[in-house]
Parts: structure tokens; C-alpha cells; sequence
């Protein structure tokens, strides 16, 4: 089992203290969130955070959890990409997207909310054939280019993992990711067949600070492979959980 730490910031100074905390605990991954327009809750642009926690850091790996890929074009995104993972040394391995499900974020930036699926499909082929280098063309239903050649290529293809708790989430996965990272509270059953249809090796899961080591052991049982802690700006909790998981 892996582990990682996932933190919502808007403090410069606890984003670094966070970051630098989890990688001298052993943590493996850093995870931040993404909106881009939520009433009254503050989210730093993720992209721009991480890069701030890559100088900052040495080994630890960066991730997003999500990435609400639908709102973002990918010419643009795949440029800030990869620039973060050869500014990082190859850090920026634990990319997760999502769809959104808040209609009014997709109206603010002009996608049409019922869309959002499809767009994100389009959106990680694009990706992936960009960081090949070039020059490539697309011609697809929402993105369109010829002859593109993208620069900097990641120093390493970069994986994706799909964020989501639902089918039409499970078969994304399947069909274009690298890993599948369920949210919500899902009956056993339920998530069960969606692990079914996701069919990655990749399973990452939600933990929590609390969770004793017979319980992540009877997570890995299920074939979970990495654990998202939530963290907020109680450093003491990190510590206490890697040193109940013997992460040192």
C-alpha cells in the first residue's frame, strides 16, 4: 500500500509546511483539488500550486484530486503539464481528472454541462498525443489541429487516473486510464461492479487520519493500492498515522 496526502490550499506558507511534512514522513504523493467557481470556498489554482510545492519538495510526487479536465483546453494544459513534471524532475505522476458536477462551473467558462463526458474523453486523447512530441494533428468533435508539436514533453509519459463514482467514471478508466480514483460513499455492491468495470491495476481510495493498519491492510485485500489522507494544518496527525503504518 501507498500512501499520499491530500491538502486544499490557501495559505502559501501551510502548503509548503504540508508538502515538506508528508515527503519527511514518507508520504508518496501530494494531491491538491480543483474548482473554478464555488460560493464562498477559496481553491488556489491547482497547476500553480503544485509547481509552488515542487520547488519547495524533493521527492515527493504531485497529483490532483481532480482536475476538472472538461474546463481546461488541452493544447494549453498539456504545455503546463508537462512544463511542472520536467520542472519537478518527473514528479508530476498522480494526475487525476474529473467531470465536474456542478453545471454552473461548465457555464462560467461556455461548455455545455452535458458535454463534459465526451470532452474529457477528447480531451485525454489529445493529451497523450501531444506528449509524444510532434507534429501530430487531431480532428475530433470539440478539438481540432494539424501538424502541432508541443513542447516540453513530460520526461516520462505521463499516467492518468479518472476520478468519479460512477459507471460512466469506472469505464473511463477502462477505457483511457492509467488508474481509477473513486469518490463518494458507495455501497459495497455498488462499488464493487464499478471496480469491475474499471479493471485498472492502479485503485487508488479516500482514506482517513484514524484508519488503524487491520483496516488499510483489508483495503489492500480488496486491491486498493494507494490511500489519499486528508490534511489540514494539524502536522501532528501525519506523523502519527505514518508512524502507526511504519511508513519511515
Amino acid at each position: 500500500m501507498r500512501f499520499a496526502v491530500h491538502h486544499r490550499p490557501t495559505d502559501p506558507e501551510l502548503l509548503v509546511a504540508v508538502a515538506r511534512h508528508a515527503e519527511a514522513c514518507g508520504f508518496e504523493g501530494f494531491y491538491v483539488p480543483d474548482h473554478l467557481t464555488m460560493e464562498s470556498v477559496p481553491f488556489l489554482d491547482p497547476l500553480d500550486a503544485l509547481t509552488f510545492v515542487a520547488a519547495s519538495t524533493d521527492r515527493i510526487l504531485l497529483g490532483t484530486g481532480v482536475l476538472l479536465l472538461p474546463y481546461r483546453h488541452p493544447v494549453i494544459l498539456a504545455k503546463r503539464l508537462a512544463t511542472i513534471d520536467v520542472l519537478s524532475r518527473g514528479r508530476m505522476r498522480l494526475l487525476t481528472i474529473g467531470v465536474g458536477n456542478i453545471p454552473a462551473e461548465a457555464a462560467a467558462v461556455g461548455v455545455d454541462f452535458s458535454t463534459r463526458g465526451r470532452r474529457a474523453d477528447e480531451a485525454i486523447d489529445v493529451l497523450r498525443l501531444l506528449w509524444t512530441g510532434g507534429p501530430v494533428s487531431y480532428h475530433g468533435e470539440f478539438f481540432e489541429f494539424d501538424d502541432l508539436t508541443s513542447f516540453p514533453t513530460p520526461l516520462a509519459p505521463l499516467p492518468i487516473h479518472v476520478g468519479g463514482a460512477s459507471h460512466a467514471a469506472a469505464r473511463r478508466a477502462a477505457a483511457r486510464g492509467d488508474g481509477w480514483f473513486p469518490g463518494g460513499v458507495l455501497p459495497p455492491e455498488e462499488r464493487a461492479l464499478q471496480r469491475d468495470l474499471a479493471g485498472r491495476s492502479e485503485y487508488t481510495r479516500w482514506g482517513s487520519p484514524e484508519l488503524t493498519r487491520d483496516q488499510v491492510e483489508a483495503l489492500a485485500e480488496g486491491g486498493v493500492t494507494r490511500l489519499v489522507i486528508p490534511a489540514g494544518d494539524d502536522l501532528d496527525e501525519l506523523t502519527r498515522f505514518a508512524e502507526r503504518m511504519q511508513m519511515a
